[in-house]
C-alpha cells in the first residue's frame, strides 16, 4: 500500500478506521526524518496491504500532533482499530518497527 500523507483535516478518516495504521509524525527540517524515510517506504513495500503507513507534517497540522501528545519528531504512532497501541520516538530499524507491527496485527 502506498503511502499516505494526512493533515489535521484528513486524519480521521484516513486513520481511524479499522486495520493497522503507522502515523509517522515528520517535519522537513528534520534529519532523522529524513533518515526514516526510506525505511517507511521499505516497510510499506513489504507489508503490503496488511498495514496502512501515513505521514503528517507537524510543521502544518500542530493540531494532531498536540492531541497525541508529540513532543519530538519522528515519532511513529501505532494505531489498531482507530486506537493508539503504540509509540517510538526517534529513529528505528526496519526490523524493529516490522517487530511493533506485528505485535498489533
Amino acid at each position: 500500500m502506498a503511502i499516505v500523507n494526512v493533515s489535521d483535516q484528513s486524519f480521521v478518516g484516513e486513520v481511524e478506521g479499522q486495520g493497522t495504521v503507522v502515523v509517522d509524525f515528520w517535519a522537513p527540517w528534520c534529519g532523522p526524518c529524513k533518515m526514516l524515510a526510506p525505511i517507511l517506504e521499505e516497510l510499506s513495500t513489504e507489508l503490503g496491504d496488511g498495514v496502512k503507513i501515513a505521514k503528517l507534517n507537524v510543521d502544518e497540522n500542530p493540531e494532531t500532533a498536540s492531541r497525541f501528545g508529540v513532543m519530538s519528531i519522528p515519532t511513529l504512532i501505532f494505531f489498531k482499530d482507530g486506537q493508539p497501541v503504540d509509540k517510538v520516538v526517534g529513529l528505528n530499524s526496519k526490523d524493529s518497527l516490522k517487530n511493533i507491527v506485528a505485535k498489533h496485527q
